[in-house]
C-alpha cells in the first residue's frame, strides 16, 4: 500500500458518489468544535473499533489537523484489514479546494 496522500479532488469526487467515507480520527471534543460534513468521529485512540463503525468494502478518507494522527490511523486500519484507505491529512485540505 502506499503511503501518498489523496487529492481533495479525488477525495470529494468519492464523497460525491456516495462511495467514501469520511473519517476524524481527531479527538471526540476537536470533532465536536467543528468537523466537515458527514464525517464520521473514530479517534485515533479508538481505532481498534473502526471495524464496528465502518464499512470495509467503502473507501475511507481520513483527517485530522496536521495530518500526523491520520498516517498513523491508516497504518492502523490497513493491519486490520482495511484495504481502501485514503490520507487526506488536515481538513485544510479539504476546506482549501474548489
Amino acid at each position: 500500500m502506499f503511503s501518498q496522500n489523496i487529492s481533495c479532488e479525488n477525495a470529494k469526487q468519492l464523497l460525491n458518489e456516495e462511495q467514501g467515507q469520511l473519517v476524524d480520527v481527531r479527538t471526540p471534543m476537536e470533532y465536536a468544535q467543528g468537523a466537515l460534513p458527514n464525517a464520521i468521529n473514530v479517534p485515533l485512540q479508538a481505532i481498534q473499533s473502526a471495524t464496528e463503525l465502518l464499512d470495509q468494502e467503502r473507501p475511507i478518507i481520513l483527517y485530522c489537523v496536521s495530518g500526523a494522527r491520520t498516517r498513523m490511523a491508516k497504518s492502523y486500519l490497513e493491519s486490520m484489514g482495511f484495504e481502501d484507505v485514503h490520507d487526506l491529512g488536515s481538513f485544510r485540505n479539504f476546506l482549501s479546494c474548489e
